[in-house]
């Protein structure tokens, strides 16, 4: 005979299984269930504390009262009551390789801040957030300092990772927002679970790009003899759904400056899709694109090549734009972040290139 647990149908949306750690930007996974035609009137907050492994009590009533919870598509309190049939979903935070915070001074590029949210211009070489061989140094480590200061009562049962709602690539430069109370990250998790985010990004590429704009569509999942890269799967069979709509800014002969608007937020999704058509990033060695892949054979070509890989040590790629609804005021909220120096320096040498080409 099926046990309770054998018996509720269970739907896990965007949830991270141990060999497919951080394959989103996205940091909550959504937890479905239906409650069985069988069961009796049970407190909520039991009948979901029994189904998510590891979770404590009080974690979870802070979540439900964060309004991380709801039944049939409402909010509901931690006393309501199970019905036959009920749609629940929970959001519930990801965090495979979990590691314990430690608040440091780390100065931080604050773009806008008030009592529920925080924009913050993540520079080049800083992770995101704690896990494997990054411990200390991190965003999260400076956040959770600055957000001490301001309130030290405040821990990781109260808000989750301080408020993190999803990330970016550890040399990707840009805009990044967090939560400052449970409620502002039960809002902005929903938002970019249902992909109402607007996230646009600048982007260096290798090639000629022929259409002016276009939208790439393919599934990402882990590159399957190379476990650190991800790889597009076209066909839709293997990974997650994923959408990047790209658009030329400017050409300079063997690269184009583009930029790309994600419908999706998987981990590395421009750099696989943008590789995907055949444009690699710039200067993204772990996709190939720190060698020359366009371009002449002449030695003074290969010697501008390295000058610009020089002048940007990094994947050319950029979090430009950050809009969002306001989780308090509902008010639409739009930031833009202008090009760091490094890819600055590296499109001026492209353009002066394209520019000298012209006029010979």
């Amino acid at each position: 005979m099926l046990d309770e647990k054998a018996k509720l149908s269970v739907v896990q949306e965007d949830a991270l299984s141990e060999d497919q750690q951080n394959e989103t930007e996205d940091v909550y996974e959504k937890l479905a269930f239906i409650v069985d035609k069988g069961q009796e009137p049970t407190r909520i907050d039991k009948w979901v504390q029994a189904r998510i492994e590891g979770i404590t009590r009080n974690k979870l009533q802070n979540g439900i009262e964060a309004g991380f919870l709801t039944v049939n598509g409402k909010v509901v309190k931690a006393n309501y009551k199970t019905r036959p049939g009920d749609e629940v979903v929970y959001m519930s935070y990801v965090n495979p390789d979990y590691t314990e915070l430690k608040p440091e001074p780390i100065q931080l590029d604050i773009v806008y801040e008030d009592d529920a949210v925080m924009v913050i211009n993540k520079p080049a070489n800083m992770v995101v957030h704690p896990g494997i061989g990054n411990y200390t140094g991190t965003l999260l480590n400076g956040v959770a300092y600055h957000l001490l200061e301001q309130n030290p009562q405040l821990n990781e049962e109260v808000l989750p990772r301080f408020g993190l709602v999803h990330r970016i690539d550890k040399n990707t430069t840009g805009l990044i927002v967090l939560a400052k109370t449970p409620e502002a990250a039960s809002h902005l998790a929903k938002q970019f679970f249902n992909h109402t985010v607007n996230r646009k990004y600048v982007a260096l590429v290798w090639g000629d790009i022929q259409e002016e704009e276009g939208t790439i569509e393919a599934h990402i999942a882990r590159h399957k003899s190379n476990r650190k890269q991800f790889d597009a799967y076209p066909e839709g069979e293997t990974g997650k759904h994923a959408i990047t709509h790209y658009k030329v800014i400017e050409r300079f002969n063997y690269t184009t400056l583009v930029s790309c608007v994600l419908e999706t937020g998987r981990t590395h999704q421009i750099r696989v899709h943008m590789k995907h058509i055949g444009h690699t990033l710039f200067n993204d060695w772990e996709y190939g694109g720190d060698r020359i892949l366009k371009g002449t054979i002449y030695t003074k070509y290969k010697q501008f090549v390295d000058n610009c890989f020089e002048a940007c040590p990094r994947c050319a790629l950029h979090a430009a734009t950050l809009g969002f609804e306001h989780p308090t005021t509902g008010k639409h909220m739009s930031f833009e972040s202008p090009l760091p120096a490094d890819m600055e320096a590296v499109i001026t040498k492209w353009r002066n290139y394209k520019s000298s080409a012209h006029s010979l």
